[in-house]
């Protein structure tokens, strides 16, 4: 077995108008119930918000 850990992602974008307390709570719902962490986030010229979340695929093995 390998001992890279091994993450899947997803990508929440948001609009300029979106102001920085929605897109800071969206991104805490998605870490309390889906076990999401930050793991990078861009803000465009455009004023376009991008955030990667990220977490680690847990892999059942056989017994």
């Amino acid at each position: 077995m390998s001992g890279l850990t091994e993450y899947e992602y997803r990508v929440l974008t948001f609009d300029r108008h979106t102001s920085k307390a929605e897109a800071r709570q969206a991104v805490r719902e998605h870490a309390e119930y889906g076990r999401w962490e930050l793991s990078r986030s861009v803000i465009y010229v455009g004023g376009i918000r991008r955030m990667w979340l990220r977490r680690k695929i847990m892999r059942v093995q056989r017994t």
